[in-house]
């Protein structure tokens, strides 16, 4: 049975803030660790079941990703162990194999979206308008297709609480700069496409995905956050992909359809889990690992 960990509790360090997933501590001035906790959020409604693994199999997607990546853009991820920053073994085995040690950084107001097939909000904005983002699109295209290039179809980080709202390139580069909003873009349309390919020959479909940057002190940009897992991407088995209807995922796509099926108005708190339910989402966030990385939790 994997350790559960709902919210860390590190009395070494500082807290920095508690998100949905992660908990988040100071490490002098110019560090941070993030650790990546069992907590599930639906809906902007973090649920009071945890995911047995989860945040094991983000940090580990996450590494994997970081390290297949590194030639296209630095990533915030430092050199310091964890040994180095949790002396204390107790705390440490609290968190072990779900907690990284990352430069502290400026993270950019800007979510960047990369779409290679036409689902959710894109499916959404597409049958209203034919286009996504203001990228006009061919005519005829039907849900869960593959468009003829990625797209990337960006969005502004909202306030807590907030939903996050989808914006334009122009937009973007109002907020960052005209070159600095190009390379952001250039950066995740060639991440997507090498992931894309990769993972496409192990029968995943990386249908969208999202990445976050930011900038160190000389201004170069930096990825960070987490890369290419089944929180921060929509993964379809290529095997049950078909066009015309929604295929399944390898995310928590499984957990909102389940409460779809509840009296539930999706504001706090969000309802209990069953067992089943539980246990079928924490395989496929294991699968998902299995699938990309060729192995499992150590």
């Amino acid at each position: 049975m994997l350790d559960v960990l709902y919210e860390s509790s590190l009395s070494s360090l500082p807290l920095v803030a508690r998100g949905k997933v992660r908990d988040i501590y100071a490490v002098g001035d110019d560090h941070l660790l993030i650790v990546t906790s069992d907590r599930l959020s639906a809906f902007d409604v973090v649920l009071p079941d945890p995911i047995p693994g989860k945040g094991a199999v983000l940090t580990a997607v996450s590494n994997f990703w970081f390290d297949r990546t590194r030639e296209l853009v630095p990533n915030h991820l430092a050199e310091l162990s964890l040994e180095e920053v949790l002396p204390d073994a107790a705390e440490r085995e609290q968190v072990e194999g779900r907690a990284i040690v990352v430069r502290r950084l400026q993270a950019l107001p800007v979510e960047a979206i990369v779409r290679g097939y036409l689902i959710g909000s894109g499916w959404k904005d597409y049958q209203s308008s034919g286009a996504v983002c203001g990228i006009r699109l061919p005519e005829g295209l039907r849900m869960a297709g593959q468009l003829p290039e990625p797209i990337y179809t960006p969005s502004s980080k909202a306030e807590v609480g907030e939903h996050d709202e989808n914006i334009d390139f122009a937009a973007t580069e109002r907020l960052l700069g005209a070159d600095l909003a190009a390379r952001v873009r250039d950066v995740s349309l060639a991440i997507y496409r090498q992931a894309a390919d990769y993972a496409r020959e192990r029968g995943i479909i990386i249908a969208d995905t999202k990445f976050e940057f930011g900038v160190d002190a000389r201004g170069d940009l930096v990825l960070i956050d987490e890369v290419l897992t089944p929180d921060s991407s929509r993964f379809w088995p290529e095997d049950q992909y078909r066009v015309g209807i929604s295929p399944p995922s390898f995310d928590k796509q499984f957990v909102r359809d389940y409460l779809e099926t509840l009296d539930w108005d999706k504001t706090a708190p969000g309802p209990r889990l069953p067992d089943d339910i539980i246990r079928r989402t924490a395989e496929k966030y294991h699968e998902a690992l299995r699938r990309l990385t060729g192995h499992g939790l150590a």
